[in-house]
């Protein structure tokens, strides 16, 4: 049986601004769950609003591991002025630019989880140059351009320890979604010919992998 996150986290999880549609969120669920049974942090990449950062660390905190999220906070490419996905609340008003770091301190406050998460505001490349730390799973939701979609999953794919999951969101393998989720697609096709990882569940647009192999 899947896990499910209780019936406040889930209502907190649907509350909270964001794109992940529900059956990926459960799915997201259930592979940190299972992760967490691991004893290592649990990472995601793309925190925006914390959305699905709430998912991530209800699992973490019954697991008693760290939850780990990683943004700029000034949103991904789609998430611009003019784009489809622009959300015009999220801008600072005195800088004229993005911000949703205020937003997700909100998310985490009103679903009792402040505690539970650590926060790492800066470049995804950046923070995981420095990183050391090995990780019981990598949540890989950043930008969509190949440039930052290569960049999550070289800088944070080495991280994930054996029998660890890697999950790619936004994997989709039309060429039509080319802005949308042809670069995560172009990264997931990556992680399996690298030997490294393997398939083990496929729900919407959410790829989960786990580590059964050596190297990078």
């Amino acid at each position: 049986m899947p896990a499910v996150p209780k019936p406040e986290i889930l209502a907190a999880f649907e509350a909270a601004k964001g794109f992940m549609p529900l059956d990926e969120g459960l799915a997201l669920y259930d592979a940190a769950v299972e992760a967490g049974r691991l004893g290592l942090p649990l990472l995601e990449v793309g925190t925006y609003c914390g959305r699905s950062t709430i998912l991530l660390a209800d699992a973490a905190r019954a697991a008693g591991v760290p939850a780990i999220t990683v943004d700029h906070h000034r949103g991904s490419e789609e998430q611009q002025p003019g784009w489809e996905y622009h959300d015009p609340s999220t801008v600072d008003p005195e800088i004229g630019r993005m911000d949703t770091l205020p937003t997700f301190r909100r998310t985490l406050h009103r679903a009792g989880l402040e505690e539970q998460v650590v926060a790492l505001v800066g470049r995804s490349p950046q923070i995981a140059a420095f990183w050391e730390t090995p990780l019981g799973l990598v949540f890989v939701d950043g930008g969509h351009t190949d440039e930052h979609a290569s960049g999550d999953y070289e800088g944070w794919a080495p991280h994930v320890a054996e029998g660890g999951l890697l999950l790619i969101h936004d994997v989709f393998p039309d060429p039509a979604d080319e802005f949308t989720g042809q670069a995560p697609y172009r990264v997931y096709l990556r992680a399996l010919e690298s030997g490294v990882f393997t398939e083990i569940s496929v729900t919407g647009s959410l790829r989960v992998l786990r580590r059964t192999g050596a190297g990078t």
